[in-house]
């Protein structure tokens, strides 16, 4: 298969997918004519597929001829972020049409690279023997519970999954180049949302009150001190809030306060250190304070990491069909993300996909109203992940792998 030449045939196609998606973006869970316009697209590609329940659509494509089965990813839902109209410098072709709610982070990308490979793999399927499974997945952005409904399905029908591949666009990695890291590739995150309650009072009198956001301010001490007292110097953690609400009247004490944030890992036991001490913190200063806490939300997601194997045949058919200096010394990302958990399952590689190009104006960080992709890079992106598909099932060598729990 010449995929330089598949890729081209099927620019304009990259193109007008993202457009559509980029248009019409769903918040999490909401992905309902995203999901109908996947189906569409599938059955116009010949491709079956099939809703599954919490989870997404699933599109499989049968070489016909006995081989290994390719799982290939991609992410669907959009944010809560009003678009601007223009991106670093220049006028955008096209906004959001859904008010308040943007593709921020590129998986309208994802999606179009993903039912463009899922064609040209199709057309192309007397070139390659097994199968590929093309998972779109829906509610990325709240977490990975969503997979467990695939993992099932794939259970309950026999489904054996020998691979997995997938990629996020990157603001920070020029349009045109792909980056594949070995091991730890995206960080693994603690999330965290709480409600500190007292006892509300006049501003005159806080000895008559007791003030949340007192007890606040000694926890948010605290959990920049664990950084430094309890994570070896030598590892990566960074840690935010970015969520504070308490009080909305000067001379009024407010009997409750809301806070939440994230910590980012490339180690998994330092997460877990980190919500010990969060814990150990909120009790202590809670009893200093008089305070009381409800958790509302307290998760621990996995760091993201690429099997060795995969990676290396990954960056050997790069090479080999698109050239060498495609590839790209990329830098693991402090990013999340929920493929973490299928690369705990299966054997694979998720690699990074560029879209900056100061030509256009691409190049905005992720989540922001500005972030915009090029085209292009979704082109190579698409070439890339045909590349390594056709790999990855003519791969015959063992590849060192055992799959991990899941909790």
């Amino acid at each position: 298969m010449n995929i330089k030449q598949c890729v081209h045939d099927n620019v304009d196609e990259i193109a007008d997918l993202h457009q559509y998606f980029h248009m019409y973006p769903e918040l999490s869970t909401e992905e309902f004519r995203t999901m109908e316009y996947i189906q569409k697209k599938l059955k116009e590609y010949n491709i079956p597929s099939v809703h599954i329940e919490n989870g997404g659509i699933l599109g499989i494509i049968d070489s016909g001829k006995p081989g290994k089965t390719l799982l290939l990813r991609a992410d669907i839902d959009a944010l809560p972020i009003t678009e601007s109209d223009i991106n670093i410098s220049k006028q955008k072709k096209y906004i959001s049409q859904n008010k308040g709610i943007m593709h921020a982070c590129g998986h309208d990308g994802h999606t179009a690279m993903l039912l463009v490979e899922g064609k040209i793999l199709q057309e192309n399927h007397n070139e390659w023997e097994g199968k590929v499974v093309l998972m779109f997945e829906e509610g990325e952005e709240n977490g990975s519970r969503y997979l467990l409904q695939f993992f099932a399905y794939f259970e309950k029908h026999a489904i054996h999954i020998d691979g997995c591949y997938g990629t996020h666009v990157r603001w920070d990695i020029p349009s045109g180049k792909i980056s594949i890291i070995t091991g730890p590739a995206m960080a693994g995150v603690f999330a965290f949302d709480i409600t500190l309650m007292g006892i509300g009072g006049h501003g005159s009198r806080p000895d008559l009150a007791v003030n949340p956001i007192d007890c606040f301010a000694a926890i948010y001490n605290g959990i920049n001190t664990i950084r430094m007292r309890n994570i070896s110097p030598q590892h990566c953690l960074t840690v935010s809030i970015g969520k504070l609400k308490g009080g909305d009247r000067i001379n009024v004490i407010s009997d409750m306060l809301e806070f939440g944030g994230t910590v980012r890992y490339f180690n998994e036991n330092d997460g877990q250190q980190f919500k010990e001490n969060l814990e150990r913190i909120l009790e202590n200063e809670c009893s200093n304070f008089g305070c009381r806490y409800i958790v509302n939300k307290k998760s621990l997601n996995y760091v993201l990491r690429n099997n060795e194997d995969c990676a290396r045949i990954a960056c050997n058919a790069i090479a080999k069909d698109l050239g060498e200096d495609v590839l790209y010394a990329g830098q693991p990302w402090m990013a999340s993300e929920s493929m973490a958990l299928t690369l705990r399952v299966y054997p694979g590689v998720f690699s990074f996909t560029g879209i900056a190009n100061a030509e256009i104006g691409s190049g905005a960080n992720h989540h922001t109203a500005a972030f915009d992709i090029d085209d292009a890079g979704l082109a190579t992106g698409v070439a890339a992940a045909i590349a390594y598909s056709l790999a990855f099932l003519a791969y015959t060598q063992p590849i060192s792998f055992t799959a991990q729990s899941i909790e």
